[in-house]
């Protein structure tokens, strides 16, 4: 298997701050679907200057649907040596909390080993995620106040003091019933699950767990972040229909029922994990604008090494290329 060499780590993230440099610039002003399409052209051109042989496994859906960064996709100058790897990416992670201005949207990348990540279908996953300390100790398959337990025993809490993140669905009434009566604390998100599957790595965050049902290609990132932090999610696929279930056995999913753990997701130490903050959140700051430059925050991990870096950039936005930001959104995808 051939290994990643440490020099892209800045290479990645610098990925990330493109297309939350081009995305940011639509905070709050209601298109979601502009802020979407200039973070997926300011991420693409930058790959574009990376020496890899990258395929998209996880991106904008099927060739037939996404202009850019579709399934199959190939990225990176592909010269001779280069890496092969899988990419897996998001260019705007919450694409409602970037056009409402709510916390938490992000441009995330994850880089693997060809044929390390699970080659997750565009369908549902019920997903429970946790930090380092209690990794180890959570079952999918246990009863909700069963996880409680074990999480607050490993976190050295008590019940009570336990937040666990829950995407403000319908379908998710009765494990949020189950949670309040065992006495933990709820935190609701509208959108994007990555984001606080992350934060459980962190314990400034104040977030402990993430559970429920979300998106599986999400679930895929939010692992190999957390492969990176050494915490832990376990996943299972929830088809909704027998096109569904041809789908997962399609990308070589033969059991959606199976549990699938966090080497099932992410097959390999050696993956990378970048993101960049779009707006304000639990673990990063978003973009800042001003006169002449741009700010930046983003988070960099390795998991072969555990190295994880914040990185707080300035942009001269006279220097940067178009497509670095976010000029690149009018008539010139």
């Amino acid at each position: 298997m051939i290994k990643l060499e440490r020099e892209l780590t800045l290479e990645f993230v610098r990925v990330t701050e493109a297309a939350a440099l081009a995305a940011g610039r639509f905070m709050g002003r209601g298109d979601k679907n502009g802020a979407d399409q200039a973070a997926v052209n300011g991420m693409r051109c930058l790959f574009d200057t990376i020496n890899i042989n990258g395929v998209v496994v996880i991106g904008e859906g099927e060739m037939d649907e996404a202009p850019m960064l579709y399934i199959g996709e190939k990225l990176g100058m592909a010269e001779d040596g280069a890496p092969e790897v899988d990419v897996a990416v998001d260019p705007l992670e919450g694409t409602n909390l970037v056009a409402k201005g709510l916390p938490n949207s992000i441009a995330v990348v994850a880089i693997a080993p060809r044929g390390c990540l699970l080659h997750a279908p565009d369908i549902y996953m019920e997903k429970i995620a946790v930090g380092p300390k209690a990794a180890g100790k959570i079952d999918l398959n246990a009863p909700v106040v069963q996880n409680l337990k074990a999480v607050a025993e490993a976190l050295d809490k008590k019940i009570e003091d336990l937040t666990v993140v829950i995407l403000d669905r319908p379908r998710h009434e009765k494990i949020i019933k189950q949670i309040r009566e065992a006495g933990a604390r709820i935190k609701l998100i509208s959108d994007g699950d990555v984001a606080p599957a992350i934060a459980t790595g962190f314990e400034n965050t104040g977030i402990d767990m993430l559970m429920g049902i979300g998106g599986a290609p999400e679930g895929v990132l939010a692992a190999a972040g957390l492969k990176c932090l050494g915490g832990e999610m376990q996943a299972r696929l929830k088809p909704q229909n027998q096109q569904e279930k041809e789908r997962c056995c399609s990308m070589g999913v033969t059991d959606p029922e199976k549990v699938l753990t966090m080497d099932d997701l992410v097959k390999s130490d050696d993956v990378y994990f970048s993101a960049t903050g779009i707006t304000d959140g639990d673990l990063l700051k978003g973009v800042r604008y001003f006169s002449k430059s741009a700010q930046t925050h983003s988070l960099v991990m390795r998991a072969r090494t555990g190295t994880i870096r914040f990185i707080k950039a300035i942009h001269r936005l006279d220097k940067k290329p178009r497509y670095a930001v976010g000029e690149l959104i009018k008539g010139e995808s």
